[in-house]
C-alpha cells in the first residue's frame, strides 16, 4: 500500500475536523484528540494535554492554535500552514455562505432539526474527551484539589483566564517552587492593543475592521465567546457598526457552523464591508495565531523539561479538564430536553466507549436522527 504524504494526511485530518467539528473548542479538541492521539498516535496523551495548556497561556483561539501546532510538530513549517488553512477553510467558507444568505434574505437557514439531534452527540464527545484527558491529567492529590476548586469556581462564573493562571500558580505553590517568576507574554499583545486603539478611528472602515480583528486575535484569552464580548464593547457600543440583533445572529452563526466560534469574524466582516470585509476580518483574526505558534512552537519541547514550566502545565492541565467537564455539565439542561435527545446521548456514549465508531459518524448520525424526529415523528 502506497504511503500517504504527511502533508496530505495533515490536510485530510484537519479538513475533516474543520468540516464536521461542531460544538466549540471543547468538541474540536475532542475531535483532535481522537484523530492524532488515538487513531494516528502522532502524539502521546500527556503531550497533547501539555499543548492544550500551552494554548491557554498564550493569546488566540485555542482550537486554532492546537491545529497549527499539531501540523508544525508533524511536518514543520509547511505542516503548520497546511493544518491551519485546512482547519479554517471549511468554517470560514460555510460562514461566508450563510452571511451572503443573511444579507440577501434577512434570516438564517432553518436547520433546527439537524442541530436538535447533533447537540447530544457532541455532548457525548465532550464527556468522553473529559474522561480520557482526566485520567492523564488528574493523577494525584494536588491535581485533584485543583480540578475540584476549578470546577466549583466555574459555576460561580469566575473568568477562565483567572482560573488558568491560578491553577498554574497553585501547582507551583503545592510543588514548593516558591522562588520563581511565571512569564506571561503580554508585551506584543499590549503593543498591538495600543496600536490598534490609535488607528481604529481611521476614516477607512475596512482598515479599522482589520485592525480591530488583529487586536482581538492577539488578545483573545479564554475561548471563542470572549470574541463576542469584544464585539459588543467596540463594534456595537463604541463604533455602532452593528446592532444587538446582528450580534446575536453572529453568535448563532458561530454556534451553528463547524470549526472555531471565532470564524464568526467572517460573518461580521461581510455584514460590514462585503467580501473585502470578510477576507480582511478573517485574515486579521487568525494571523496572530499563526505567528504565535511560528515563534513559540519549537520551544515547547524544551519548556517541558523546565521544572517550573512543567509545574505550571500540570496545574493548567487539571484546570482544562475541569473546564471541559464544566462545559459538559452546563450543556446537559439545554441539550437534553426530552427522551429522544437522552437516547441520542446514551447511544453516542455507548458507541464511543466501544470504540467502534468515529465521532464524525456520531455527528452525522445525530443530525440525521434529529431531522427524522423533527420532521416525521414529532407532532
Amino acid at each position: 500500500m502506497k504511503k500517504v504524504h504527511p502533508l496530505f494526511d495533515i490536510a485530510l485530518v484537519f479538513l475533516k475536523i474543520g468540516t464536521f467539528g461542531f460544538g466549540g473548542p471543547a468538541a474540536l479538541i475532542a475531535f483532535m484528540e481522537n484523530e492524532v492521539v488515538i487513531k494516528r498516535k502522532w502524539l502521546s496523551r500527556e503531550y497533547f494535554l501539555d499543548m492544550i495548556a500551552a494554548t491557554h497561556i498564550v493569546p488566540g483561539p485555542n482550537a486554532v492554535e492546537m491545529a497549527i501546532h499539531i501540523g508544525y510538530l508533524h511536518y514543520g513549517y509547511l505542516g503548520l500552514i497546511v493544518a491551519g488553512l485546512a482547519f479554517l477553510i471549511p468554517a470560514t467558507t460555510i460562514t461566508l455562505i450563510i452571511a451572503v444568505i443573511y444579507v440577501n434574505y434577512g434570516k438564517l437557514p432553518e436547520l433546527s432539526g439537524f442541530f436538535y439531534g447533533i447537540s447530544p452527540a457532541i455532548l457525548a464527545i465532550i464527556i468522553m474527551s473529559g474522561f480520557r484527558l482526566g485520567k492523564a491529567a488528574i493523577n494525584n492529590g494536588k491535581t485533584f484539589i485543583i480540578s475540584i476548586l476549578v470546577l466549583i469556581a466555574y459555576f460561580y462564573n469566575v473568568d477562565e483566564v483567572i482560573l488558568i493562571i491560578s491553577s498554574g500558580v497553585g501547582q507551583i505553590i503545592m510543588d514548593n517552587l516558591l522562588n520563581c517568576i511565571m512569564f506571561v507574554p503580554v508585551i506584543l499583545p499590549s503593543f498591538i492593543n495600543s496600536f490598534s486603539d490609535f488607528l481604529l478611528h481611521s476614516n477607512n472602515r475596512l482598515i479599522s475592521l482589520g485592525l480591530f480583528f488583529l487586536k482581538v486575535g492577539a488578545l483573545l484569552f479564554g475561548g471563542g465567546y470572549v470574541l463576542f464580548a469584544y464585539v459588543h464593547k467596540d463594534i456595537v457600543n463604541n463604533f455602532q457598526w452593528l446592532n444587538n440583533r446582528q450580534l446575536l445572529d453572529a453568535i448563532a452563526v458561530g454556534q451553528m457552523t463547524p470549526g472555531p466560534f471565532s470564524s464568526a469574524a467572517t460573518f461580521i466582516g461581510f455584514l460590514l464591508e462585503g467580501y473585502p470585509g470578510a477576507i480582511i476580518a478573517t485574515i486579521a483574526m487568525f494571523i496572530p495565531s499563526f505567528l504565535i505558534v511560528l515563534v513559540l512552537g519549537k520551544y515547547l519541547p524544551k519548556l517541558q523539561n523546565n521544572k517550573i514550566i512543567k509545574s505550571i502545565l500540570t496545574g493548567i492541565n487539571a484546570c482544562v479538564v475541569s473546564l471541559i467537564i464544566g462545559v459538559a455539565i452546563s450543556l446537559i439542561k439545554p441539550v437534553i430536553t426530552d427522551i429522544a435527545t437522552l437516547f441520542i446521548l446514551l447511544a453516542s456514549l455507548i458507541l464511543m466507549i466501544s470504540k467502534k465508531i468515529d465521532p464524525i459518524f456520531l455527528v452525522i448520525g445525530g443530525g440525521l436522527s434529529g431531522l427524522i424526529i423533527n420532521n416525521f415523528i414529532s407532532p
